[in-house]
């Protein structure tokens, strides 16, 4: 890349590039970030065409336009350009070009500096600034060189542990002996037992069980053969008939003879080594009833609730499947919550919660803490911080309480739940996994360089040193996305935005996450299909819930409930649900639909969003979206046209909302300026409704534009409702086209999105990575102690200091 801008520097184009930086000095501007330096080029060349300093076709652009292609900021200092280039996915390059065009490479301890002058923060040369560096630490593990493979993580680990035991097969044989012969469950020894004492005995045992089985009728039930198994050396754990025994020792078999990525990820995925689950999502307000939506969970709380369920029912599968009915063996899915006595008349103060239509899953509620007391209110998830040491040591506790032992694989979600995951873990000794489901870093630009302004609010210096410690610590991450990792060619993953960064004042990231570990894998979540099912599956639905919920939307005269009264409400209509924050942009969906007379014409707009007044909303961010939907229905005399619905439906209601706008042959809009993934977009295509949703973050991934719904740029209000105007105008004169797109959209989600697909991939992750764990549990070590450093001297005394200032008040 350094070459490239050399070549610029040395065409006939450097008079056009001295030209352009100088116009770009001109703005009173210092920091430009990569869409608005390709913006104002292109006014730029408008104008030099304008004044005829440039041919018409542009022909000597060129090489300019290839560097602006892959530059993602420029920094004006007072006699350079300081320019930071993304020549590939979740690489970075940093080079200074000055006014007279020479050009070097920097540093990234530089231009993390630079930034740092940026907001007046300048550290003199004999300063101190606390630098976090994990790269050292990702030497012990191998990391995966294509891009294209990041987050497929566990593919590439199976093939390096593979390759290792080809290559030392004595060692990782062992190994293997070893993780074999520890399993047990509440004491009774699983899989190998003490007539198989090495490795070597194991490989000729195998051979002998495996011509015992063959010899039995394939459909035979194991516990028929469990004991003349069992006297050549093999517990339970292997299978449930005589065929499914056989098929497990035979992998094993494979693998010791010729090690192979496919036969490990196989025989790895069979073992019985997750009985006993914890899911945390602490920051309150979670429950199965009368929580949604509530600031702080909405999606969260459907995610895991769901998740749960569908990890108990694949758990229940396994073990039958691993022939341990015989140990009369029950697994238990416990989700970690925060207690919060003051509960607005939920369960959320119940300590112990069983979740509906399941056998072993309980919501267990830990209270926050703080000087030995306990905290009686809901707590904003940007203040949570200072109690969440203490949460984890008790619920340490009471999880070995309720489970009567300790988790087999501990789950975090979110920022807090991820730490909390990381501190149990650690304790216990235990596979940790994270799913972040979206980092606050992303939501707010340049949150990092300005945290301090927004510290009283937003408390990010905790948050992104607890991502920190968090991310480096889990034994394997889940994201949604590909792009929720590493960004697409145009933009900076989520977790790629962690790689380098400053917090001024208080340390320099040189480099806080390896994107190319192999912890990473896209995993989406699923759609649970007993509430969200097509709506033409009428034999499913009631009729009572679906004329009470189309009077709500459409007809109901209730101001408590609803605000706006159509005129016409045959109309077609344009459908969002969603909380009333910026990130959401539901006012945006206003704007466009306020702002095209041809969506007016021949749609309503039906909006179930949060609350109604002001005086009902304790969130500053809701509040202000509350205001400005007001107005924009004021200003645009919106009054007949839509209907607002503050209400807080359940999950049975929300899914036959989407099925009572599909019997309108209704369209869902998702307009949020940014979504880390969006499980509402599988809610309504699943319910086979033709979709519009943000091209900005997970919609991509899930929306193939034009063929199973639609991507939009919201932020460009009048080509966004023009695309809307001509959809709907198109399935007026072909009614076939909405049935078309019905159908697509809902193949998708079935094809790709289900719970079963999700939890069975989860669970196959776990048993892989609680293999690596244990075989590279000594090479983690020197990391897992540079993240306690990092917590005891970076994260809890600010922790201290904000518990210390919350008392204050």
């Amino acid at each position: 890349m350094h070459n490239l801008i050399k070549a610029v520097v040395n065409s006939n184009e450097n008079t056009l590039l001295r030209e352009f930086l100088h116009q770009l000095r001109q703005q009173k501007r210092t920091y430009w970030l990569r869409n608005d330096i390709i913006v104002f080029f292109e006014q730029f060349c408008q104008e030099q065409k304008q004044e005829g300093k440039l041919s018409p076709t542009g022909q000597s652009t060129v090489q300019i336009e290839k560097i602006l292609q892959v530059i993602q900021e420029i920094i004006l200092e007072s006699e350079s350009y300081c320019i930071v280039i993304r020549p590939k996915i979740a690489q970075e390059e940093f080079y200074r070009l000055t006014n007279a065009l020479e050009v070097e490479a920097i540093s990234v301890q530089e231009i993390l500096a630079i930034r740092d002058r940026y907001v007046n923060r300048h550290h003199p040369a004999d300063g101190k600034i606390f630098e976090i560096d994990f790269r050292p630490f990702y030497d012990y593990s191998p990391l995966i060189r294509d891009s294209k493979n990041i987050g497929n993580g566990v593919q590439y680990l199976n093939r390096f542990l593979s390759s290792k035991l080809f290559q030392d097969p004595q060692q990782w044989l062992s190994e293997l002996y070893k993780f074999l012969s520890l399993h047990n469950y509440n004491g009774t020894q699983l899989l190998i037992n003490e007539r198989i004492q090495n490795q070597a005995q194991l490989s000729n045992q195998i051979k002998e069980a495996i011509a015992f089985v063959e010899s039995r009728p394939g459909t035979e039930p194991y516990p028929e053969f469990r004991f003349p198994l069992q006297s050549l050396g093999f517990e339970p754990g292997w299978g449930n008939t005589a065929a499914r025994v056989q098929e497990s020792l035979e992998l094993l078999d494979a693998l010791l003879d010729s090690p192979d990525h496919q036969i490990l990820e196989a025989l790895l995925s069979r073992i019985p080594m997750i009985f006993r689950l914890v899911l945390v999502s602490c920051h309150g307000w979670f429950g199965q009833e009368g929580v949604l939506g509530r600031p702080d969970t909405g999606g969260q709380v459907v995610y895991v609730l769901d998740q749960a369920k569908s990890l108990e029912q694949q758990l229940l599968e396994d073990i039958t499947l691993a022939g341990l009915d015989v140990l009369k063996i029950a697994p238990q899915v416990i989700i970690l919550s925060r207690l919060i006595p003051q509960s607005d008349g939920t369960r959320c103060d119940e300590r112990l919660e069983k979740v509906y239509g399941t056998e072993n899953v309980f919501i267990l509620r830990v209270p926050f803490r703080s000087n030995g007391h306990s905290t009686d209110y809901w707590i904003s998830r940007f203040e949570i911080w200072p109690y969440l040491e203490t949460f984890a040591i008790d619920a340490e506790k009471e999880l070995w309480s309720v489970l009567n032992g300790r988790p087999d694989l501990i789950v975090g979600n979110y920022t807090d739940g991820n730490l909390i995951a990381f501190l149990l873990a650690r304790k216990l000794k235990v596979t940790q996994c994270n799913v972040a489901h979206a980092l606050e870093k992303s939501k707010y630009l340049f949150s990092n360089l300005y945290w301090q302004d927004l510290e009283s609010q937003y408390h990010f210096s905790l948050q992104f040193t607890a991502d920190l410690i968090a991310m480096n610590a889990a034994n394997f991450i889940v994201s949604s996305t590909y792009q929720e990792i590493t960004g697409m060619p145009d933009s900076v993953g989520q977790y790629e935005s962690y790689k380098h960064f400053t917090m001024p004042d208080l340390y320099h990231v040189v480099d806080g996450i390896e994107l190319f570990s192999p912890k990473f894998n896209v995993v989406p979540p699923g759609v649970n299909e007993s509430y969200f099912f097509p709506y033409s599956n009428y034999q499913d639905r009631t009729m009572g819930d679906r004329q009470r919920l189309e009077e709500l939307l459409f007809t109901l005269d209730d101001p408590s409930q609803v605000y706006g009264r159509l005129d016409n409400p045959e109309k077609r209509p344009l459908f969002s649900m969603a909380r009333l924050d910026r990130i959401k942009n539901l006012t945006g969906l206003v704007e466009i639909f306020a702002q095209s007379d041809s969506l007016q014409a021949q749609c309503n707009l039906i909006l179930v969003a949060g609350k109604l007044r002001l005086e009902e909303s304790e969130d500053p961010e809701e509040r202000s979206e509350i205001e400005k939907m007001y107005a924009l229905i004021d200003q645009y005399q919106l009054q007949g046209k839509i209907r607002w619905l503050g209400v807080r439906l359940s999950k049975g209601d929300t899914g036959e909302v989407y099925r009572v706008i599909g019997d309108r042959r209704g369209i869902f809009v998702q307009p949020a300026l940014f979504e880390a993934f969006g499980l509402t977009i599988l809610e309504a295509m699943i319910s086979g409704l033709p979709t519009f949703a943000t091209r900005f973050g997970g919609p991509l991934e899930i929306i193939q534009d034009g063929e199973n719904g639609f991507l939009i740029n919201p932020t460009q209000t009048k080509e966004t409702g023009d695309r809307l105007a001509k959809f709907v105008q198109q399935c007026d004169q072909d009614p076939d086209l909405w049935s078309k797109l019905s159908q697509a959209a809902m193949a998708r989600v079935y094809s790709t999105y289900t719970w079963k697909i999700h939890t069975t991939k989860l669970l196959s992750l776990s048993r892989i990575y609680g293999f690596w764990n244990f075989v590279s549990q000594e090479e983690r070590e020197d990391m897992l102690r540079y993240i306690e450093a990092l917590f005891y001297l970076l994260y809890k005394p600010r922790a201290n200091q904000l518990l210390a200032a919350q008392h204050s008040l």
